[in-house]
């Protein structure tokens, strides 16, 4: 059946809305991980606040900040508010893949990307995400486009669309303006010298944008990313399965990707290298400093489908969309494991609500708090703040919060037996599963709360545990 030309030519909305209700599918189901709370720690403070915060820690991810700050005084921050903006940047990409696609390699290939896009799991897992990732691929396939429509016919007001789509990926992600690498090939190859002048004009305003961020972010790096290591032949090797969020999948995009480069001339290659160059550099850039996360190559995802749609396309569109159901179904027990937790591994869940239930069903007026650990990347202390909103226990050992310090972390008092005696009863949450609460604690943590306390009930959460220590009947 031949499908009217309205109908083709809106290729671009069926891989949307695919992926749209895909990323919708129990959107709030699970817990806001750490990273999402420092979105909403960061993201719900005043403006003056936010711009503190930034000059502290961060930094790169300020403007996302400051974006996602407008957001949640319009939407709220509820957990579906949280993640909205991330599912419809990747509805978004989505789209834009398909029209490159069918720029680059066909309508039919254009098609197929979006649709492969949309069922991937990476594309769930960081659609249902309160944090940049899909806003940088969106605007890596923007730039991209942009780009191509800028070669074909060159025009000013096309390389400044270039040129602020190049900003706004690194105000993103400043990692992902790698991808300029790839462009700089495609530039180079388009044999066109009116366009290489204004492509490096474009380049260099881009740069100038992202060059105070920089230097900032640069400053920061050391604190920030000091739980990344440095990678080795293994990472490398295992990219493609932990960018994708699932090893069969990324397998299978590779190999048909691998298909498209040798077979689909120029144009195969270059989309190739988009590819392959910002994997490479974030490889060697982690043997020399904290860099490599590899979600950071989020943004080259939909280009791998692009070269995979080129090797489907000239099959039987049944055949080809057999194989997008195929890679769907590889990917339907990852896609259920993101909808249970964002942590790694999936094995491990962090249920914050379950936990912070319990003290709101058990808590009494005048009750007291403390967090373990508190300083690190736990946020026990700022996921009590965003699930339980009023009446909260006391934070007895607080004496500076987040927004004093301006950053994620909280000063405590340094004489604990002092502080810790300003409550009759006091819960524990700690990180992990522990059947004595109060076991392997810092001496000037446990040695006050097994003096003034004792433990009266244990409750254990995935990932959590929660305890309620009182007066001994004796100190009353």
């Amino acid at each position: 059946m031949v499908l009217p030309d309205r109908f083709r030519r809106a290729s671009w909305l069926w891989p949307a809305l695919a992926t749209l209700l895909v990323t919708a599918v129990r959107l709030d189901h699970a817990p806001l991980w750490r990273d999402e709370l420092a979105t909403w720690s960061a993201a719900s403070r005043p403006l003056g606040d936010l711009f503190r915060l930034v000059g502290t820690i961060d930094a790169v991810s300020g403007p996302y900040y400051l974006l996602m700050h407008g957001w949640i005084a319009v939407a709220g921050d509820s957990v579906v508010a949280l993640r909205l903006p991330s599912a419809l940047a990747m509805a978004g990409a989505a789209a834009l893949t398909t029209l490159l696609g069918a720029r680059l390699f066909g309508r039919r290939a254009g098609l197929l990307a979006g649709l492969l896009f949309a069922v991937l799991p990476s594309t769930s897992r960081y659609g249902q995400e309160a944090r940049p990732y899909a806003l940088v691929t969106l605007l890596a396939v923007l730039a991209t486009l942009l780009l191509c429509r800028a070669v074909d016919r060159p025009a000013s007001p096309r390389w400044a669309g270039y040129a602020a789509a190049v900003a706004g990926l690194g105000l993103a992600n400043l990692f992902a303006v790698s991808l300029v690498v790839g462009h700089a090939l495609a530039v180079l190859l388009a044999r066109r010298d009116r366009v290489r002048l204004p492509w490096l004009v474009a380049v260099a305003v881009a740069g100038l944008v992202l060059a105070p961020l920089a230097v900032l972010g640069r400053s920061q790096q050391g604190r920030q990313l000091d739980w990344v290591g440095r990678p080795g032949v293994g990472d490398l090797l295992g990219l493609p399965g932990s960018v994708v969020q699932a090893g069969v999948v990324g397998g299978l995009l590779v190999g048909l990707a691998a298909v498209a480069v040798a077979t689909r001339g120029r144009r195969g290659v270059l989309v190739g290298l988009t590819v392959l160059l910002p994997a490479l550099l974030l490889f060697a850039a982690g043997q020399f400093t904290p860099l490599f996360v590899p979600r950071y190559l989020l943004f080259v995802v939909p280009f791998g489908c692009l070269l995979a749609a080129a090797t489907l396309a000239p099959l039987r569109l049944a055949a080809a969309l057999a194989i997008v159901l195929l890679t769907a179904l590889l990917g339907v027990p990852e896609q259920a494991a993101v909808r249970r937790t964002h942590e790694w591994p999936r094995t491990a869940p962090v249920d914050y609500p379950a936990a912070v239930r319990i003290i709101a069903a058990h808590q009494r007026p005048g009750d007291g708090i403390v967090y373990v650990p508190r300083n690190g990347w736990a946020f026990l202390d700022l996921a009590t703040a965003y699930y339980l909103r009023t009446d909260r226990p006391r934070d007895v050992l607080l004496v500076q919060d987040q927004v004093g310090r301006a950053d994620f972390w909280a000063t405590e008092c340094s004489e604990p037996e002092r502080c810790l005696a300003t409550a009759d009863r006091l819960w524990l949450l700690r990180w992990g599963a522990h059947a004595d609460p109060l076991a392997h604690l810092p001496e000037t943590r446990a040695d006050p709360l097994r003096t003034r306390y004792r433990l009266d009930t244990t409750w254990t959460v995935p990932g959590l545990t929660v305890a309620l220590l009182t007066h001994p009947p004796a100190a009353r």
